[in-house]
């Protein structure tokens, strides 16, 4: 037993040696370059694609257990001694040439027509999205809501419509497509009438935007509601300076305002005129009825009573002014011109031999009186819009009435 074990040993050792040599030689194990060569053992440098076999690549893959540890890397075989080259670039002419790419593979230049997606999977169909089928729904006219253009414009209309309508509602826009088809003369006529209210509406809009108007003095309408600043305006300045010229007697009294109907801005009192002529009692007025009276007595007045009678007026005694009520105080008419402080009534002349002229109609035998109150009547239309007296009206059969009531036309009435 113990020459066995003796012999054993030796045998042993033999055996390894043997199995070591027989394993060097095997080219698995051959290192990637000499080791005289100056080359490092195990290491892999870059070697073109084309340089190795492809049997050899696939016989000796890249990572591989060389002695059963995990993640150990085999050493790579050296490559055979062959010409090294690099690969043309791909999608060049020199790979297309040298046939190393099909002309028709890989390639990524994009056709003129784009890119087919649906061809390249496969699908038969074309997909259709959800903004090219509104799109081809409103260019077809089969949308289901109406579409509109022209937003933000005077001219909206339809551009398109439920499916399956018919040519006619389209060239009837607006029309009930369930009534009868319009006739070509009434579709003309509605447009018409559909133009003249949108240009009657166009005017409105014009007339409410603002408009500025320098250094002109706008024309108050005695009937419409004043203004009120409380400054007086120069138009009110230049017509008391007026009266002062003219010789008349007069005071500035407070704004009167009897609600929207009745009032006067800029009121005076009236109590003389020119060549010491009273008004007895005073009155008020506004400035500008009160600058035509002072012209009327001057100018025509004061010269025909001295004309008839040889003598000037010393007094004028009117019977109203300024009063808030309508036309001769009847219910349901308009408003009268002596609510604006627009009218004044004279109901008797007393000139200054003592001769008093009441207005009235005179008799037969009264000829200068006639003729007096006849150049009343007839010369202060020159002055006055309005002149009523006796014979006029039975409102007027006992006073003149005379204002300055504006009417579009410029019409004066004198009766």
């Amino acid at each position: 037993m113990a020459y066995v074990t003796r012999f054993h040993r030796p045998l042993t050792a033999i055996v390894l040696s043997l199995s070591l040599v027989a394993c060097s030689t095997d080219d698995a194990l051959s290192p990637p370059g000499r080791i005289d060569g100056g080359s490092r053992v195990g290491s892999i440098g870059p070697v073109p694609v084309d340089a190795v076999p492809q049997e050899e690549v696939a016989a000796y893959p890249a990572a591989s257990t060389g002695n059963g540890n995990p993640g150990h890397v085999a050493p790579a075989r050296a490559a055979p001694q062959q010409t090294r080259r690099v690969l043309p670039m791909i999608d060049s002419d020199e790979a297309v040439s040298s046939g190393a790419q099909p002309a028709n593979a890989g390639s990524t230049a994009i056709p003129d027509e784009g890119v087919n997606m649906d061809a390249m999977l496969g699908v038969e169909q074309p997909v259709v999205g959800l903004a090219e089928e509104q799109s081809n729904e409103i260019a077809e006219g089969n949308a289901s809501q109406p579409v509109v253009g022209g937003i933000g414009e005077d001219n909206v209309r339809q551009l398109g419509g439920a499916s399956g309508a018919a040519p006619q509602a389209e060239a009837n826009l607006g029309y009930d497509p369930d009534l009868p088809p319009l006739s070509p003369e009434k579709i003309a006529a509605e447009e018409a009438q559909r133009a003249r209210a949108m240009e009657e509406q166009r005017a409105m809009q014009r007339a409410q935007e603002p408009q500025q108007v320098a250094f002109l003095p706008r024309v108050r309408n005695p009937m419409s509601t004043p203004d009120y600043t409380g400054e007086m305006p120069a138009s009110e300045i230049a017509c008391r300076q007026r009266l002062k010229k003219l010789g008349v007697v007069f005071r500035d009294i407070p704004r009167i305002s009897n609600g929207p109907s009745c009032g006067i801005d800029y009121p005076i009192e009236l109590s003389g005129l020119s060549g010491n002529i009273g008004v007895k009692p005073a009155v008020k007025l506004n400035c500008e009825v009160t600058e035509a009276f002072a012209k009327w007595v001057k100018y025509e007045l004061a010269p025909s009573s001295r004309y008839r009678y040889w003598s000037g007026v010393k007094t004028i005694k009117p019977l109203g002014g300024y009063s808030c009520r309508t036309m001769n105080s009847r219910r349901g008419n308009p408003m009268s011109e002596h609510a604006r402080g627009n009218a004044i009534d004279v109901g008797k002349f007393v000139l200054k031999n003592g001769k008093e002229i009441d207005v009235r109609k005179k008799g037969f035998f009264a000829f200068r009186e006639r003729g007096l109150l006849k150049a009343v009547r007839s010369d202060s239309c020159k002055y006055f819009n309005t002149v009523l007296g006796p014979g006029s009206d039975p409102f007027h059969k006992d006073h003149f009435h005379f204002d300055l009531r504006t009417r579009k036309t410029g019409y004066r009435h004198c009766d």
